[in-house]
C-alpha cells in the first residue's frame, strides 16, 4: 500500500520530534559546559553569552582526565582484544560441534546475559587471585563480563558460515587453530566489528566494576574520574558538563564510525541457533 504524503510527512515529523527530544539532554550538557558558573546553575537550554573554553582546561588539569583517558583506553581496548578472542572460540567450537554438551555450555554461557553479578563472591575470587586494585583485573573482569553476549551474536553468524571451508582447510593439512584464525576470522568480520564496538562502549562506560575493585585513584578510568569530580565541584554545573562531555565524546565519535558495522552484524545471522 502506497503512503499518502500527508502520512509521510507526519510519520518523519513524529520521528524528528522524537529524535530532537532525545538531543536535549546532550545540547543541555554542552551548551552548559561552555557558560559561565553562574548562568550554568539556572540548568536552560539558552546559549551561553560568552563561550567559557577555559572550563575544559580546568576540567583536564583539576580532574585528571588525561591519566583516566588512558585508563579507559587500556581497559576497554585489552579486555574488547581478549573477550574478542575466548567469545569467537568458543562460539566456533559450540556451532561446529553441536553435541549435547556443547548445547548444554552454550545455553550455560549465554545464562550470564539476565544472570546478576554475585559480588561477595566475586571480591573474594579477586582477593585470592591478588586481581583486587589492579589494572590486570579490571580488563579481566571487562572481557570475562563481555562474553556471554558475544558468544550469542558470533555464534549465529558461525552457522551461516559454510563447512565446506573448514573442510577444505583440514584436507589441506591446517591445524585447528590456524583454520580458524586464517580462514573461518576473517569470515566473521562483520559481526567481530560489531561485537567490538558493543563491548568498546560498554568497557568504557562500565562504572560499576572499577568502583568496587579499583582503590587507587591512579588506576581510575575516565567514568570514576568524572564521579569524583562531581563530588568536589557538585556547585560548579558548568565544569561538571564540561568533564560529561569529554568523557563521553570518545564513545559518541566511536559509535557513529561503526554505525554501519553494528546495524549490519546485528542483523546478519546472530538471531539464529
Amino acid at each position: 500500500m502506497k503512503m499518502t504524503p500527508l502520512k509521510s510527512f507526519l510519520r518523519n515529523g513524529f520521528a524528528w520530534l522524537l529524535s530532537a527530544l532525545t538531543f536535549l539532554p546532550l545540547l543541555l550538557i554542552i551548551f552548559n559546559s561552555l557558560k559561565s558558573q553562574a548562568e550554568a546553575n539556572t540548568m536552560s537550554l539558552s546559549l551561553p553569552t560568552k563561550l567559557h573554553w577555559s572550563n575544559y582546561s580546568v576540567v583536564i588539569e583539576q580532574g585528571k582526565l588525561i591519566q583516566s583517558f588512558f585508563n579507559s583506553l587500556l581497559y576497554s581496548s585489552a579486555s574488547t582484544v581478549l573477550g574478542i578472542i575466548l567469545s569467537s572460540i568458543a562460539a566456533y567450537v559450540f556451532a561446529r560441534n553441536a553435541t549435547r554438551l556443547n548445547r548444554f555450555l552454550y545455553f550455560f554461557v549465554i545464562l550470564g546475559i539476565a544472570m546478576p553479578i554475585n559480588f561477595v563472591t566475586l571480591t573474594k575470587v579477586m582477593q585470592a587471585t591478588h586481581l583486587i586494585n589492579t589494572q590486570l583485573g579490571i580488563i579481566i573482569l571487562l572481557a570475562v563480563m563481555s562474553i556471554p553476549f558475544s558468544v550469542f551474536l558470533i555464534y549465529g553468524f558461525v552457522s551461516s558460515v559454510p563447512r565446506e571451508l573448514d573442510e577444505a582447510g583440514i584436507v589441506d593439512g591446517c591445524p585447528p587453530l590456524r583454520l580458524f584464525f586464517s580462514i573461518v576470522l576473517p569470515l566473521l568480520t562483520p559481526v567481530i566489528v560489531t561485537v567490538a564496538i558493543l563491548n568498546f562502549m560498554g568497557a568504557w562506560n562500565d562504572f560499576v566494576l572499577p568502583l568496587y575493585y579499583l582503590n587507587s585513584s591512579e588506576n581510575w578510568p575516565m567514568t570514576l574520574a568524572v564521579y569524583n569530580f562531581f563530588g568536589r565541584f557538585s556547585v560548579n554545573w558548568n565544569l561538571v558538563s564540561a568533564d560529561i562531555v569529554l568523557t563521553t565524546l570518545p564513545v559518541i565519535v566511536i559509535y557513529l564510525l561503526g554505525q554501519r558495522y553494528i546495524i549490519s552484524g546485528m542483523t546478519s545471522g546472530s538471531v539464529k541457533g
